[in-house]
């Protein structure tokens, strides 16, 4: 059902992962094929989707607190207010009874049913009354074959390879809000990648919660990885996240020798006790995760290798948080994303453990983790001083529009003075690192 002139502007704001910013390109696609328009003010907006994320409470939170804001807007004046995405397919009840301002639920396999159901809302708006619309089915299918993305301007365009996940990790909400694995034809993919180069985008990232899990017929990731990197017009590809549980010899070797395929690895860790990992469901030891990484740099040397970790999973002890500490310290990650624990409804640790380490507890071992984490990462970033680094040019830097701002094959960030040479967005240039700081690489 299309929408009434005049056309209805749809605002959207994403929160969370990569995987929220593929999607809100999905969604762009289909409602303005269906009619809408878009708007980056949310004052002139007819409707407000908040495309969200449910790994953290720190997201729940901010969503939260961002749903209280729209409370005010909608009092002033008619607007639909639709939340989409994990949380929505995650907290569906708790959303629609307690957040009356709620138009519009719609779970990340619902999409292709959000124009009818925002017309619908609209049309019920117009006549004076609310009328709420819930699309929250997970699908075994879903894949959003032959829709486009629609993606803002930039270097960097994400490709989602697949959805969904069955590793089932006991802290993890992501099979239960987005659903079972299930892989896109690499057609298709190839044929995204070519429309991503043909507007101009210089990067692909391959985009999946195990990307390593990949599989249509016969094609595995490292052949899909090597095919997108042959696209004419792409300059490097990246993708996350694998999973240490398997780790393909090919995909490593396709690393080390395709001149296009960035040599930067994120491989989660979450914890460094064997204890841990075990209730966490993650199949490996320290022992495996230890080998791998020695595998990765035997066959890639100049590899930068990332991490995620969890502090204060439930019944962490001192002695299994030193065994993390220990683990950070021998594997010297190039940086990490170090996060509290905090416990997400319908997951398996929900249901079995006790969540019971102290809140201070578990922000006290995150604050020891980013200490060395940063020291480390100090170290390592100053081993790039004297070295000449190709670098990607993104935009001005954050601090000064006088500066520049890129990163390396690597993904670490690199900030010069423009001075009179300006370089477009998407260019590859040479620069020289005179200095450098736990967080960014200079270069003259």
């Amino acid at each position: 059902m299309r929408p009434k002139s005049p056309t209805p502007q749809v605002h959207i704001e994403t929160f969370g992962c990569q995987m929220n910013e593929s999607d809100s390109e999905l969604v762009r696609s289909m409602l303005k094929r269906e009619g809408f328009a878009f708007t980056e003010d949310r004052e002139r907006a007819d409707v407000v989707l908040v495309n969200t994320c449910a790994i953290r409470e720190n997201a729940h939170n901010k969503i939260y607190a961002h749903l209280s804001e729209l409370k005010g807007l909608k009092k002033q004046r008619p607007l639909v207010v639709g939340v989409l995405g994990c949380m929505a397919q995650n907290l569906k009840g708790e959303l629609a009874e307690k957040e009356p301002l709620v138009d519009i639920l719609a779970g990340p396999d619902a999409y292709r049913q959000l124009p009818m159901l925002l017309s619908t809302a609209l049309e019920a708006q117009e006549q004076g009354f609310s009328q709420k619309g819930f699309a929250l089915d997970l699908s075994e299918y879903e894949t959003y074959e032959g829709i486009m993305p629609d993606r803002n301007s930039g270097v960097n365009a994400w490709i989602t390879v697949m959805r969904g996940c069955d590793n089932f990790c006991s802290f993890c909400v992501v099979p239960y809000t987005r659903g079972r694995e299930r892989s896109r034809d690499p057609e298709a993919i190839l044929l995204e990648a070519r429309d991503a180069a043909a507007s101009g985008f210089k990067q692909i990232t391959l985009l999946g919660q195990n990307v390593n899990s990949y599989r249509s017929d016969e094609w595995d990731f490292a052949r899909l990885v090597c095919a997108v990197a042959d696209t004419p017009g792409i300059d490097r590809v990246r993708f996350t996240s694998p999973h240490p549980k398997d780790f393909p010899p090919a995909l490593i070797e396709a690393i080390a020798t395709h001149p296009k395929v960035c040599k930067h690895i994120h491989l989660p860790l979450q914890a460094g006790s064997d204890r841990i990992l075990d209730l966490m469901g993650r199949t490996y030891t320290e022992a495996d995760y230890l080998a791998l990484v020695e595998r990765i740099r035997g066959t890639i040397p100049d590899v930068v290798l990332t991490t995620d970790i969890i502090c204060g999973f439930c019944s962490e002890s001192d002695e299994d948080f030193q065994d993390t500490y220990r683990m950070v310290e021998r594997v010297r990650f190039d940086s990490a994303y170090i996060f509290k624990y905090s416990e997400r409804k319908n997951t398996i640790a929900a249901r079995k453990y006790l969540d019971d380490v102290p809140d201070f507890v578990k922000g006290t071992r995150v604050s020891k983790l980013v200490e060395v984490q940063r020291r480390i990462t100090l170290e390592r970033n100053r081993e790039y001083v004297g070295r000449e680094m190709e670098i990607l040019v993104e935009r001005d830097a954050t601090r000064s529009s006088t500066q520049g701002m890129g990163k390396t094959d690597g993904n670490i960030t690199v900030v010069w003075d423009k001075g009179t040479s300006l370089f477009e967005p998407g260019t590859l240039i040479t620069k020289h690192i005179f200095d450098a700081s736990a967080a960014t690489l200079y270069g003259e």
